[in-house]
C-alpha cells in the first residue's frame, strides 16, 4: 500500500501483517510515514495504490465495517475539557450508537478499567495528562472493538503516567483479547510493551520482528536505540495537565 502527496511518497509499497491478539508497534523517525499509514488503516485517508484489510474488512470497500471494528486513539487531544469524564464517555457512546439500555454499564466498565471511576464527574480540563489519555482509551473501547489503534499513546506524559497507560493497554489485550497497533518514538515503550515491531524509514518497512530479535541482529549488547540508529542512520532524540497535553500532542502532530 502506498500514499503520495504530490511528488512526496509518504508511504512506499508497505506490506505488513499484524497477528490477532498481539501488541504491534510502529517505530521510526519523524516523517517516516507512521501516522500516514495509521490514517489509511483507520479509513481517514485513502491509499494512492494498494489495499488493506483490518479486522477482516477492506478499508475501501468496507470502510464502515472497519470503523465499527476498531477503536482509535489519535495523537490530537480528543477529550473535551469542558465536559466531565462521564459526559465525554456518554457522548462517545451515543456516537458509537450503543443502545441506551447498555450505555451506563459500558461506561462504568470503561471507567473502572482505566481507574477513573472516582473522577468521572470532574471536568476533564482539571485532569492530569495521564488521566486524559486513560479517558481517551476508555472512549475508544466502549463499542468493544476487535482492534485498537493508538498513535503515540503516551506522548507528553511523565514516567508514572506513561507506565499507567502501559498497564491499561496490557489489560485491554489480556481481558478483551484486543489486537493493538501503536506508533511510538519511545524506545522503552516499544521494548517493554510490544510483541513485535516494524521500523519505518522514508515510507518503507526496514525490518519486522520481536524487540529481542531485532536487538540480537544488531549486536549482543544492542538496545532498541541501537537498532533505530543502525537501520535509519539517525540518533534517537529525547522526548501535566490539560493544556500541557494539548500542546505536547499538537507539537507531535505537526512534526511527526
Amino acid at each position: 500500500m502506498s500514499r503520495h502527496f504530490g511528488d512526496l511518497v509518504a508511504v512506499d509499497k508497505v506490506s505488513l501483517s499484524v497477528l490477532s491478539g498481539e501488541i504491534f508497534g510502529l517505530i521510526g523517525s519523524n516523517g517516516a510515514g507512521k501516522s500516514t499509514l495509521i490514517k489509511m488503516l483507520t479509513t481517514l485517508l485513502p491509499p494512492s495504490s494498494g489495499a488493506a484489510r483490518v479486522a477482516g474488512f477492506d478499508i475501501i470497500a468496507q470502510a464502515g465495517e472497519v470503523r465499527r471494528s476498531i477503536g482509535y486513539v489519535p495523537q490530537m487531544l480528543s477529550a473535551d475539557g469542558a465536559l466531565t469524564g462521564y459526559e465525554n464517555l456518554l457522548l462517545s457512546a451515543r456516537l458509537y450508537v450503543i443502545p441506551r439500555r447498555e450505555r451506563a454499564q459500558r461506561i462504568a466498565e470503561a471507567l473502572a478499567m482505566t481507574n477513573l471511576t472516582r473522577d468521572a464527574d470532574r471536568l476533564v480540563q482539571h485532569y492530569s495528562g495521564g488521566m486524559i489519555r486513560r479517558l481517551e482509551i476508555a472512549q475508544s473501547m466502549l463499542h468493544r472493538p476487535k482492534v485498537l489503534v493508538m498513535d503515540e499513546p503516551t506522548v507528553g506524559l511523565d514516567p508514572l503516567a506513561r507506565h499507567a497507560v502501559w498497564g491499561d493497554i496490557r489489560a485491554l489485550r489480556e481481558t478483551r483479547h484486543m489486537t493493538i497497533l501503536i506508533t511510538t518514538h519511545d524506545m522503552e515503550e516499544a521494548d517493554h510493551l510490544c510483541d513485535r515491531l516494524a521500523l519505518m524509514h522514508h515510507g518503507r518497512i526496514e525490518i519486522v520482528g520481536a524487540p529481542a530479535e531485532l536487538k540480537r541482529q544488531v549486536g549482543p549488547e544492542a538496545t532498541l536505540d541501537d537498532v533505530f540508529a543502525h537501520y535509519t542512520g539517525l540518533d534517537i532524540e529525547p522526548e501535566g495537565g490539560y493544556r500541557q497535553a494539548r500542546q505536547a500532542r499538537r507539537s507531535a502532530r505537526e512534526h511527526g
